[in-house]
Parts: C-alpha cells; structure tokens; sequence
C-alpha cells in the first residue's frame, strides 16, 4: 500500500517537472519578454539561470503569460510619498 502510494507521488512530482520543462523553454524563449520588459533584453546565461526556477513555478507563470499581466510594481511609503512614476496609470 505504501509502496503504491509513493510511487504514485513519484510519477506525479515526474509528470509535474516534465510539463514544466516543456512550458520553461518555451517561456524562456518567447514568454519571458512579454510579462517583464527587463527580461526581453535579458542574455542566454540569463535565460538558462532562470530555466529551473520557471520549471518549478510553471503554473503561475503561465496563468500571469495567458492574462498578459505584466510584473508588478513595488508600493513603498517612499514610493507612495514621491508621487505616480511616469508612465504609470
């Protein structure tokens, strides 16, 4: 019974990473540009640094790439204090 069950795990954590690696490549090389204007720019040691990280969190990236939401912006007091950023809304 046990061994069932962590196998089971096993096979869900490997079907989880594989489709986050197909997702992390195509996000690297198309998404990336799209939800964070910084990483358009960004090299291709840069794009591998980021690979595993957007393997494991593949679901909420795709969710923020499908809405077409871009990164957020940081609210300080000092922020708050200095007034709307040009561009802002």
């Amino acid at each position: 019974m046990l061994v069932t069950l962590v196998s089971w795990l096993v096979g869900l954590a490997a079907a989880y990473l594989a489709v986050g690696l197909v997702f992390a490549v195509a996000f690297v090389t198309r998404g990336a540009g799209r939800v964070d204007p910084v990483a358009a720019h960004g090299t291709w040691g840069f794009r591998l640094a980021i690979l595993p990280g957007c393997a494991a969190l593949w679901p909420l990236l795709a969710r923020r790439w499908a809405r077409g939401e871009r990164a957020p912006v940081e609210r300080t007091p000092h922020r708050d204090a200095a007034g709307p950023a040009e561009g802002a809304p």
